[in-house]
């Protein structure tokens, strides 16, 4: 199937969540010995599981994050405090094992896949960080090296961003066929937040400087050319919040195409997508643009200290799980909630029945 078939059937594919599978699960739960409820939101993600599943889950057992990398032609404008050739030497630091999501997805005990979507420069080969067991999987699927400058004219055609929803649309059905049982998304690029947060003006309407936060902590000269880039890109673009895609195409990134077609794919087949921060729910509101049921099947990882985060989970109605000021990127909230939403699963399938136990339920 073409990926242009394939978005235009994506709304019907996506259903909404099972409802009476999320009803067993809640009365699976309440029979449990503790008292209704006791485990909060333990609880609630252990029914979402099920809603997205369509079955109560009792263990998450092959975990995968997954982070797409490209640069930004408006990270030129001063809108980073890093320079753009940092996406480049990240994702070599990826690949040898030494980022903090490498750390982070083996201890949650999940794989990591780093794709090269759009980074503008080559990346380098680098030998594993000493005593870290990469085991990290690189893949190369280049749409275009980087972004256009998106304060000027479109960042990318509408062909690149329709490839590069193909690119994590393939990436995440191979991983299916492989198995795997839950999506943590995550993202690197000098200059995606700025992208990130056009995107969320764009589609919420809001001002620039509502949505828009330090990134990587740009100072206050920074933040001030940042918010200036969106501004003159929405005004330059006269964009429709009824056009998701075209909204994408104008101001948006590679990595966040590449998440958008992770994410609808992942739903597709009925497999939980765990949200990192601040552009991956950017990704998101897009994806459900395309997708309206799409929101009942995310996970929101935590709520990072960009400003436009805590608009963007309102928005898809999804309560964090962690509230960490991170403002990293990288998967890193994603590879953190993995934990808890495995023993929430295993909550289910390992604690005795008030019956089981022998012991008493409420008077």
């Amino acid at each position: 199937m073409t990926a242009e078939a394939w978005l235009d059937g994506i709304a019907a594919a996506i259903p909404p969540i099972d409802a009476a599978a999320a009803a067993v699960a809640s009365t699976h739960l309440d029979r449990l010995t503790k008292p209704p409820g006791s485990l909060g939101g333990l609880e609630a993600i252990a029914i979402r599981l099920a809603g997205i599943r369509g079955r109560i889950v009792t263990d998450i057992e092959r975990p995968v994050v997954i982070v797409f990398a490209a640069d930004h032609g408006v990270a030129a404008r001063g809108v980073s405090a890093y320079p753009p050739e940092v996406t480049a030497q990240m994702v070599a630091n990826f690949a040898a094992g030494g980022a903090a999501i490498n750390v982070l997805a083996r201890a949650a005990g999940a794989n990591l896949v780093v794709v090269d979507i759009g980074v503008g420069g080559a990346v380098a080969a680098h030998a594993s960080v000493a005593g870290s067991d990469a085991g990290v999987r690189l893949v190369q699927a280049r749409v275009a090296n980087g972004t256009r400058d998106l304060t000027t004219g479109p960042a990318m055609t509408r062909a690149e961003v329709t490839a590069a929803i193909d690119v994590g649309r393939e990436v995440v059905s191979g991983l299916i066929r492989d198995g795997i049982d839950l999506v943590g998304l995550g993202e690197m690029g000098i200059g995606n937040t700025t992208a990130a947060s056009a995107i969320v003006a764009a589609l919420t309407g809001l001002p620039p400087s509502t949505v828009t936060g330090r990134g990587t902590g740009v100072d206050d000269p920074g933040l001030v050319r940042k918010v200036a880039a969106i501004e003159a890109a929405l005004a330059h673009h006269g964009l429709d919040r009824a056009d998701p895609l075209g909204i994408l195409a104008a101001v948006g990134g590679l990595e966040i195409a590449g998440l958008v077609g992770a994410m609808l794919a992942a739903a597709a087949a009925r497999i939980p997508v765990v949200l990192d921060g601040f552009i991956t729910g950017a990704a998101a509101l897009v994806a459900t643009g395309l997708a309206p049921n799409l929101a009942g099947r995310l996970i929101a990882a935590h709520r990072s200290v960009e400003p436009g985060h805590a608009i963007v989970l309102e928005r898809l109605g999804l309560s964090p799980i962690l509230q960490l000021d991170l403002r990293l990127g990288e998967g890193s909230g994603a590879a953190l909630a993995i934990p808890i939403i495995r023993a929430a699963a295993r909550i289910g399938g390992e604690m005795a029945t008030f019956d089981e136990a022998g012991v008493s339920g409420a008077g």
